[in-house]
């Protein structure tokens, strides 16, 4: 399989079942954020929730975009996404995997609703973290900042913004429902009796939304780790999108390069005027790809990761001198730059990208995932958050707000804890009904624990691990 040497080829071949077995751990970890209300409140049977659930996560993988498997991939340094040894991709992909899963299945065991996306993120981290005291690093950096800090925001805001809306949620419907609809919605559902039909009705939509969410959001960091795999392993096949003509590619060059040159390094200060320059070679380099004859209208194989190369390089430079006060252009000029090196029709649209088979893998992988080993967690987030059982006003509120945020951050791209959003979302609404009393200390603590706990554990654990591997290859 592509021409690949056997151990390599074996070492691909674990590395791709691994990144499956994460995605299947995170399907049936993170199933009790859709299906613990529909359950608690008799909407609908496990089995059913179960499997309905799961068959929304497959959908909302494979039509979720790829936006956040980017932002995931997009972590890591470029040089540590442009190393072409191979056993080095190796290291980091075995490293980040393994301290993914095994804190995954920790928290699992123990019923603690920890976020997959903490635990990945924060693999990631350790990951580049560690790469900083590489000898190949030359630029002494090993995590792309600017993402990292809109990833953290959105990964601290989210369960913030779930919690206080499922406050103002609960505080509508009290004030808007007259008394004896009040008291339906607000009243605990009868032990094995399914709610009105009409209720039943929002609890079973609000479910599949989360569900669809969460696969389009955490189903994407799973394409995202296997696109990771592809390039660091095969770049000769997947290090760009062999789909796209390359000549696409030259009238964005070709515009980056005269906005480029009007660029005075004199007033630029020395880290400015060492990406302007390498920025320059980056474009003469892909210019001069361009320049040979393209057979089947794809790079040469040997060439690709070197295109791959200069794309980001030219990516990451344009930005940082797009930000940089010392730049002096236009605006016009800025917003075409900007548009010339975007995912949609820019540079990186031959770098951004994953094939279908890829999506259909992950989707499967989180479908199935989602049917296996849910009740664990359906437990904690059903009974241990709160001190009463969940009323259907409660389930709904709490699972619009998970919806609602799930997608708003699959939409801007970012990767956002579902765990998290939603367990905030049910101690808002608990909050709302009794006051901070209805809460369970001993869950919420433990709750926070992990949360605190992921990412540093989990960085930690990667960064040691990648030590590990590289030494070992």
């Amino acid at each position: 399989m592509f021409g690949l040497e056997t151990d390599i080829f074996l070492l691909l071949a674990f590395c791709l079942f691994a990144a499956c077995a994460f995605e299947f751990v995170n399907g049936f970890h993170d199933t009790a954020n859709a299906v613990a209300t529909v359950i608690y409140t008799n909407a609908l049977k496990p089995n059913t929730a179960v499997v309905w659930s799961g068959f929304c996560n497959f959908l909302g993988v494979f039509f979720g975009g790829i936006a956040v498997a980017m932002g995931i991939l997009n972590l890591l340094p470029t040089e540590l996404l442009i190393d072409q040894n191979v056993y080095h991709s190796i290291a980091m992909v075995l490293a980040l995997l393994f301290s993914a899963i095994v804190w995954n299945l920790g928290t699992w065991y123990f019923g603690l609703p920890s976020s997959s996306s903490h635990t990945l993120i924060g693999s990631i981290l350790g990951v580049g973290l560690a790469f900083t005291f590489m000898p190949e690093n030359t630029r002494g950096t090993g995590v792309n900042t600017s993402k990292a800090v809109d990833i953290f925001i959105s990964l601290l805001a989210s369960p913030l913004f779930g919690f206080s809306l499922a406050v103002v949620l609960m505080f509508i419907l009290r004030k808007t429902l007259d008394k004896p609809l009040q008291k339906l919605v607000f009243s605990e559902p009868k032990k094995n009796q399914p709610p009105p039909t009409w209720i039943r009705a929002i609890l079973i939509a609000t479910c599949t939304m989360v569900s669809f969410f969460h696969g389009s959001n955490d189903g994407q960091k799973g394409v995202g780790l296997i696109m990771l795999i592809l390039i660091g392993i095969t770049p000769s096949y997947f290090a760009l999108n062999n789909d796209l003509n390359p000549m696409m590619i030259r009238d964005n060059i070709t515009q980056i390069e005269t906005i480029v040159n009007k660029v005075n390094p004199r007033v630029l200060s020395s880290q400015n005027q060492t990406e302007l320059a390498e920025t320059k070679r980056e474009i003469a380099s892909l210019q001069n790809q361009l320049s040979k004859p393209l057979v089947d209208n794809t790079f040469p194989k040997g060439e690709r990761l070197i295109a791959r190369r200069s794309i980001l390089l030219i990516d990451r430079n344009v930005k940082d001198l797009l930000n940089s006060k010392n730049v002096n252009i236009s605006l016009a000029d800025a917003a075409v730059l900007r548009t010339q090196i975007s995912e949609n029709t820019g540079i990186r649209r031959f770098t951004d990208y994953a094939p279908d088979w890829v999506i259909l893998m992950i989707s499967l992988s989180l479908g199935l995932g989602t049917m296996v080993g849910w009740k664990r967690i359906v437990v904690t987030i059903g009974e241990k958050i709160g001190k009463q059982h969940l009323t259907y006003a409660q389930g709904a509120s709490a699972e619009l707000v998970a919806a609602s945020t799930i997608g708003a951050s699959s939409w801007l791209g970012l990767p956002v804890s579902t765990t998290h959003v939603l367990s905030s979302g049910i101690a808002g609404t608990m909050v709302a009904n009794k006051g901070i009393k209805n809460l369970q200390g001993g869950t919420v603590r433990n709750i926070a624990i992990a949360w605190i706990l992921t990412l540093p554990v989990t960085m930690i654990l990667s960064a040691t691990l990648y030590y590990f591997f590289r030494w070992v290859f």
